[in-house]
């Protein structure tokens, strides 16, 4: 093939936007000589490694569009340390069925047990299912929809939580929440209610359903908002050791 034909294709090649061929194309063509690929198998490989790199280009758009701060791994946790849980439970959970469904998924315990990490590991890998996902913490969302209320902009703040497929709401109780009338729990209750059946959101807290009244500022709102929780979604009680804890415990007694 001659330099100016192989020009000419990589100039289409980056007009069509089809990047990762354009990258790898002289290499793939040196390989295919070498190795006396046929036309169709050589064909098939490039058009293979662009759609993967389309694939991942996605997924990593959408990874950015969830405001996730880290990227946590279900590889990554310690289930022999955490040992009242059921691990096959929640590698159930990261076949995403529970998201066909669009059922909902709590996570509780006390601060340190794993909650958060559980969540963002099936949070990315909603991401890596090209579902549209968000995380927020329950402050950050109040907070903003609060905001919305001061700046009329509240339907256009609210859809931001409404829309994706996946919801993670994270810390719920974490952080004690200035009481404003009963602004937080109609707001909350206002996400929770139109997500309710149908679109998944995935909840972490670190305190009881009898105490969210106090944490939101109106119980009876709260009643309501507890029961479309509940209802139609998978409960899971981490009942152990604090990590944060085990780990800081270890480190004073290397320093000791």
């Amino acid at each position: 093939m001659t330099e100016n034909r192989l020009n000419r294709i990589k100039e289409s090649l980056n007009i069509l936007k089809l990047k990762t061929i354009a990258a790898v194309l002289d290499d793939e063509l040196a390989r295919a000589v070498q190795e006396e690929t046929p036309l169709t198998e050589l064909l098939e490989r490039l058009f293979t490694l662009e759609a993967d790199g389309l694939i991942q280009r996605r997924i990593e758009r959408r990874i950015k569009l969830s405001k996730m701060p880290e990227r946590k791994l279900l590889a990554d946790f310690d289930f022999s340390f955490q040992k009242g849980l059921d691990k096959a439970r929640i590698m159930e959970l990261a076949n995403l069925d529970f998201v066909k469904r669009k059922q909902g998924l709590i996570l509780a315990g006390n601060s340190g047990t794993g909650k958060s990490h559980i969540a963002k590991a099936l949070l990315l890998i909603g991401c890596s299912h090209t579902y549209n996902c968000r995380y927020t913490t329950a402050a950050d969302m109040l907070g903003e929809l609060l905001a919305g209320l001061a700046d009329d902009t509240m339907d256009k703040k609210l859809k931001r939580y409404l829309s994706p497929d996946i919801l993670l709401i994270d810390e719920v109780g974490f952080d004690r929440l200035e009481q404003q009338s009963a602004y937080n729990a109609n707001l909350f209750h206002k996400v929770i209610d139109g997500r309710y059946c149908k679109k998944t959101t995935i909840i972490t807290t670190n305190i009881d359903f009898e105490e969210l009244g106090d944490y939101l500022g109106d119980p009876v709102i709260t009643t309501a908002l507890v029961d479309r929780m509940v209802h139609h979604s998978i409960i899971i009680n981490i009942q152990g050791p604090s990590w944060r804890l085990h780990e800081s415990q270890q480190l004073n007694a290397e320093l000791a």
